[in-house]
C-alpha cells in the first residue's frame, strides 16, 4: 500500500515522464517537418549593441539601440565619411597638401603625429583618421575641408540629417569629450553603411592593419581584421565616459553583416561580443535576393495610351534578410492599380509588391512603371473613355 506521499511521488514521476516523451515527439515532429530553430539571442556584454544586415537593413539583434551615447571615435567614421563625399565629388584630392596648425598639432589623445607648420597629404591624413584614430589628423582634415572644426561639425550633422542618423548629434571632429556630442547604436549602422555603399573604392583603407607616419608604426585597433578574414571595417572608440566600442562588418557568401557595440569593459570585450553578434547572425540568418532591379515584374492594361500596354517592375533590387531554411515560405504578391490611365511617366508607382513569410509582412516595395507612356490622340481618348463607362457598369 502507497502512502500519500508516495503516491505523490510515482504519479508525479509518470507525469514528468509523460511530458518528456510528448516534448520529444514535439520536437522529432518539427524537425521531420524541417522547422527551423533559432536560439535567443546572445547575451551581449554592452551598454548598447546592434546587428544588421547591411543590404536590406533588417535587425538581427539589437539592445537599447535607439538610446543616446558619447560615440568616442566613432565620430571618425563621420568624419572619413565627409572626406570621401569631398574626394568623389571632386571637391579636395589625396594629393592635396594640408598645412598642419597649431590647434591640430596640439590635439590630445590618440595621434598620428604630425608637425604644426608641416604639409601632410590629404590621402595620409585619412588613412591617419581610420586606421591611427588620430586626433590630430581628423583636426586637421576638418580645417582643410570647412575652415575650421566647428564649420565641419555643422557639415557633420547636415550629413547625419541626409543620412537619417535622428539620435546623432555632434559637436567635433573627433570624438572627445563634448557636452551634446552623442549618437546611437542604429544610427552609427547607418552611418557603416553609407561609407561601405556610397564610397566602396576608398572603404579598403578600413581593413589595412598597419600604417606608418612620421618613422612611427600604428596598428589598426579593431582585433577582428586579425582574428576573422571576413571582417574588413570600420572603427573603434574609447573614453571613459563611453566604454570601448566598436563599428565592425563582414561579409560571408555574398551576405555583408554590420555590427555595433557600446560601452564594453574593455579592448578585448569589445572584439569579442563583436564576434558573437556577427557569428549569432551569420549561422542562423540567411540574405535572399527576390528581385533585381529594372526587370520587368507584370504588364498591366494601359487605357488612353499610345501603347496597350505597360511593363512594371522595381526601382531597386528587393532582398530580404530571414531566418535559415524558411525561403520556401516565402510568398510574393502584386497589388496593381486597377485602372491605368495615360499618360504615365517612368519610374510613376502603379502598385505594391508584397513579401509575406508564414502571413507576416516582411516586406513591401513600390511597383513602378519601367517606361514612360504618352497620352494617345483624341479619337482614342474617347474611345477608351466609353470602353471604361461600361467596362465598369458591367464590373
Amino acid at each position: 500500500m502507497f502512502n500519500k506521499v508516495g503516491f505523490k511521488k510515482v504519479f508525479s514521476s509518470q507525469i514528468s515522464k509523460v511530458l518528456r516523451l510528448l516534448f520529444l515527439t514535439v520536437a522529432i515532429v518539427n524537425v521531420a517537418h524541417g522547422a527551423s530553430l533559432i536560439p535567443a539571442e546572445p547575451q551581449i556584454a554592452a551598454t548598447a549593441y546592434l546587428v544588421i544586415d547591411a543590404d536590406t537593413g533588417k535587425i538581427i539583434a539589437a539592445k537599447n539601440e535607439n538610446e543616446r551615447f558619447a560615440p568616442a571615435s566613432l565620430t571618425k567614421m563621420m568624419t572619413a565619411y565627409i572626406l570621401e563625399y569631398e574626394l568623389n565629388k571632386g571637391n579636395v584630392s589625396t594629393d592635396d597638401l594640408v598645412l598642419i596648425s597649431e590647434k591640430a598639432w596640439r590635439t590630445q589623445g590618440s595621434r598620428m603625429f604630425i608637425r604644426e607648420g608641416t604639409q601632410v597629404r590629404l590621402g595620409d591624413l585619412m588613412k591617419g583618421i581610420v586606421i591611427q584614430s588620430g586626433n590630430d589628423a581628423s583636426v586637421a582634415a576638418a580645417e582643410h575641408i570647412a575652415g575650421s572644426e566647428a564649420a565641419f561639425a555643422d557639415l557633420m550633422n547636415q550629413h547625419a540629417k541626409l543620412l537619417g542618423m535622428r539620435n546623432t548629434n555632434f559637436m567635433n571632429a573627433t570624438g572627445l569629450p563634448a557636452e551634446g556630442h552623442e549618437s546611437s547604436a542604429f544610427d552609427l549602422a547607418l552611418l557603416a553603411k553609407a561609407i561601405i555603399q556610397d564610397f566602396p573604392e576608398h572603404y579598403g583603407i578600413y581593413s589595412e592593419k598597419y600604417f606608418t607616419y612620421n618613422k612611427i608604426r600604428q596598428p589598426n585597433r579593431n582585433k577582428l581584421l586579425w582574428r576573422d578574414k571576413t571582417v574588413d571595417g570600420l572603427k573603434t572608440g574609447h573614453t571613459d565616459a563611453a566604454g570601448y566600442c566598436l563599428v565592425a562588418s563582414a561579409k560571408r557568401d555574398g551576405m555583408r553583416l554590420i555590427s555595433v557595440v557600446l560601452g564594453t569593459s574593455d579592448e578585448e570585450a569589445r572584439a569579442r561580443e563583436s564576434q558573437k553578434l556577427l557569428s549569432y547572425a551569420f549561422r542562423y540568418y540567411r540574405t535572399h535576393q527576390l528581385y533585381k532591379s529594372n526587370v520587368v515584374l507584370n504588364t498591366t492594361k494601359v487605357w488612353s495610351g499610345t501603347q496597350d500596354q505597360l511593363r512594371m517592375g522595381i526601382a531597386e533590387s528587393l532582398s530580404v534578410t530571414i531566418p535559415r531554411g524558411q525561403a520556401d515560405k516565402l510568398q510574393a504578391t502584386m497589388d496593381v492599380d486597377r485602372v491605368v490611365t495615360a499618360p504615365i511617366a517612368q519610374g510613376q508607382e502603379l502598385g505594391k509588391v508584397r513579401v509575406t513569410l508564414d502571413g507576416e509582412l516582411v516586406t513591401e516595395v513600390p511597383l513602378v512603371a519601367m517606361e514612360a507612356i504618352p497620352e494617345a490622340g483624341l479619337l482614342k481618348r474617347i474611345w477608351h473613355a466609353i470602353l471604361l463607362f461600361f467596362t465598369s457598369l458591367i464590373g
